[in-house]
C-alpha cells in the first residue's frame, strides 16, 4: 500500500508529522502482521534524502513540494505505481480517481470552528480538499469523536468514518542534563512553567500569557514560562503582549523536549480548538500536571479551562504549579490516561480499517 508523507516536506510539519511518525513507529512494531507500504513525497531538497531514514521503500515525485500538492489539488496526477491501496496522512493526496481505495487522516475541521484564526488563502485550501476527500475516500479516519461529529455536519455518511486515537509514545527518553544546557543558555535556573505547539493563533498564545501575567505574582516564586515551537502564521506577538518572565526557546525535539517536559511544574496548553492535542499526553507520559483547554487527547485527566477565560487559566496555572495534592493528582490521573495511548495500537486499528477496504 501506498502512504503519503507529504506533510514531513513542510517545513513545520507539527502534529500532522508527529502522527505521520507515530504511525510508522505503530507499523514497525507489528513486525510481520503490517502490510508492505511505500511512502510517497516530493522531491527532495537535501541529500541524502531524509525521509529515505523512515524505512520503508520511498517514491518521490520530479516536482517539488508546492507544485506537487497544486498538481494533486487540480486533479492532475494519481498515486505512481500500481499499489492495492492509499492512506493520506493528511487532506494533500493524490487525485482519487486515478489511485486506489483511498482512506485519509482527517485531523480535524478547525478552520471551519474558528475560521478567525487561519489565514483566508488558508481555509479556502482547506475547504476544497476536505471537498475532495469527501468525493474520494473510502475511509475517514479521525482521531476524535468531535471530529468525526464535525464530518457528519459536513455531509459525510457516518459509515465512513472511524474513530482511532493516537498514540504518545513517541519521544525518546528524557535527556535532563540536555534540557539543563538547554535551559541555561535561555537563563532559566530554577522551576518553571512551559507551554509546547506552533506559534499560531489557533494555540491561543496571547490569552495564556495574558493569564501568566496574572498568575506571576501569586506563584511561591516567579517562575518564568517557557514557550517552545516553531514559528506559524500570525506570528510574532508584539513586545506589549509579552510579559516579563516569558523566555522563548523556539523549536525543541525529540529527549530534550521530554526533559523539559519532565523538569517543568506543569504544561499549560490551551488552544481554541484542536483535533486530538498531542504536548498535553506527551507531558503526562513524563509526570507532569497538565492545565488544558477540554481536549479529546486528556480524557478528563488535566486541569482543565475555559479557553476564552484568562482569569480561570491564571488561576489553573497557580494551582497546578504549587498545589503538591493537586499535583500529585493530576500526575496520577496522566499516567494512567497516557498510558493508553500507543502508536502501535493506533497502527494495528488502521491496519484492521485497511483490510475492510481491499476485501
Amino acid at each position: 500500500m501506498l502512504v503519503i508523507v507529504e506533510q514531513l516536506r513542510r517545513a513545520v510539519s507539527g502534529g500532522i508529522g508527529t502522527y505521520v511518525h507515530g504511525l510508522l513507529q505503530g507499523l514497525r512494531t507489528m513486525a510481520d502482521h503490517a502490510p508492505a507500504i511505500v511512502l510517497h513525497a516530493s522531491r527532495a531538497q537535501a541529500n541524502p534524502d531524509p525521509l529515505a531514514a523512515l524505512g520503508p521503500p520511498l517514491r518521490t515525485s520530479v516536482l517539488p513540494g508546492p507544485m506537487l500538492t497544486r498538481a494533486w489539488d487540480r486533479g492532475l496526477l494519481g498515486a505512481p505505481g500500481t499499489a492495492d491501496l492509499m492512506h493520506a496522512t493528511s487532506l494533500a493526496f493524490p487525485a482519487p480517481a486515478k489511485s486506489p481505495p483511498l482512506s485519509v487522516m482527517v485531523h480535524d475541521l478547525a478552520w471551519r470552528r474558528v475560521p478567525e484564526a487561519y489565514p483566508l488563502r488558508g481555509r479556502h485550501w482547506h475547504e476544497a480538499a476536505l471537498q475532495r476527500a469527501v468525493a474520494g475516500a473510502r475511509l475517514m479516519v479521525v482521531p476524535a469523536r468531535t471530529a468525526a461529529d464535525d464530518l457528519v455536519a459536513a455531509g459525510v455518511g457516518a459509515e465512513r468514518i472511524e474513530v482511532v486515537e493516537e498514540g504518545c509514545d513517541h519521544l525518546p527518553a528524557a535527556d535532563i542534563e540536555g534540557a539543563q544546557r538547554l535551559l541555561d543558555r535561555l537563563g532559566v535556573h530554577d522551576g518553571f512553567l512551559l507551554t509546547v505547539g506552533t506559534l499560531q493563533p489557533r494555540k491561543n498564545l496571547r490569552r495564556l500569557l495574558e493569564a501568566y501575567a496574572l498568575a506571576r505574582p501569586e506563584l511561591p516564586e516567579p517562575w518564568p514560562l517557557v514557550v517552545v515551537g516553531p514559528d506559524g502564521w500570525g506570528n510574532p506577538l508584539p513586545d506589549s503582549a509579552i510579559p516579563h518572565g516569558t523566555v522563548f526557546a523556539g523549536e525543541v525535539r525529540g529527549a530534550e523536549l521530554a526533559g523539559l517536559y519532565r523538569r517543568a511544574r506543569c504544561l499549560a496548553f490551551v488552544p481554541l480548538v484542536e483535533g486530538f492535542g498531542l504536548p498535553p499526553v506527551e507531558a503526562m507520559r513524563e509526570c507532569t500536571p497538565v492545565v488544558a483547554s477540554p481536549l479529546p487527547s486528556t480524557g478528563g485527566a488535566a486541569l482543565e479551562v475555559d479557553p476564552l477565560d484568562v482569569g480561570a487559566i491564571a488561576s489553573a496555572l497557580v494551582r497546578a504549579a504549587s498545589d503538591e495534592r493537586l499535583r500529585s493528582e493530576l500526575v496520577t490521573a496522566g499516567l494512567l490516561r497516557s498510558g493508553e495511548l500507543t502508536w502501535e495500537a493506533a497502527a494495528r486499528r488502521h491496519v484492521e480499517l485497511w483490510e475492510t477496504l481491499v476485501k
